[in-house]
């Protein structure tokens, strides 16, 4: 059973739909208590980290997704969630979760002059990928060059770049999916992201 992390700050009804159509149980609850029994953990997110942090922490699910972690059970973050599963984020000057070792940097952190470049902020619509470190389980059978929605102003930044299993370019090499150990995350939404993301989400549900 996939457990679906509602903290107020996550796109759900996506998420609960690509599920649906790929007939994958699942349960969505903004207590952590009744995801106790999930195998499995998907953890969106959109927005602003700041914000979304807040919002862990008054619902308890700081703590509980870092003891998920802690137990090895699989966890999917998705865009925002995909970053705040680091240690910090230059959105708001914001402490995160610390599950994998690694700060979130704004676009033009990495280079000033990327607008001038004729790169719009946020990376907004459609890019591929190319396949990093040999790729990971969740990316199997996905093709290399599919098309992925992206929606985002800041970039993963890991301190180990061996856990970027996919990367976009956008100006800069954006880390596009990560694993570090039982931890994946997509930048982009695969729930939004057609045949190839459902993809995605399916190799995920069967870990």
């Amino acid at each position: 059973m996939i457990g679906i992390v509602d903290y107020n700050a996550g796109n759900i009804t996506s998420v609960e739909r690509a599920l649906r159509s790929l007939e994958i149980d699942f349960l969505c609850s903004k207590n952590p208590d009744d995801l106790h029994g999930c195998d499995k953990l998907i953890f969106p997110g959109v927005g602003d980290a700041a914000y979304s942090m807040r919002q862990l922490k008054t619902t308890g699910f700081d703590k509980f997704l870092r003891q998920a972690a802690s137990e090895n059970r699989p966890l999917l973050g998705i865009c925002l969630g995909s970053q705040i599963i680091f240690e910090h984020s230059e959105e708001g000057d914001t402490e995160c979760l610390g599950l994998v070792r690694g700060k979130i940097r704004y676009f033009e952190s990495l280079d000033k002059n990327i607008i001038s470049k004729g790169f719009k902020i946020p990376h907004m619509g459609w890019n591929n990928f190319e396949i990093k470190n040999g790729g990971c389980p969740i990316l199997a059978g996905v093709p290399e060059k599919s098309d992925f929605y992206f929606v985002h102003s800041y970039v993963i930044c890991p301190d180990d770049t061996g856990v970027v299993m996919a990367q976009a370019d956008y100006g800069v090499k954006v880390p596009a999916v990560i694993q570090s150990g039982n931890i994946f995350a997509c930048q982009f939404h695969p729930e939004k992201s057609g045949e190839a993301g459902l993809a995605i989400l399916r190799n995920f549900a069967a870990l």
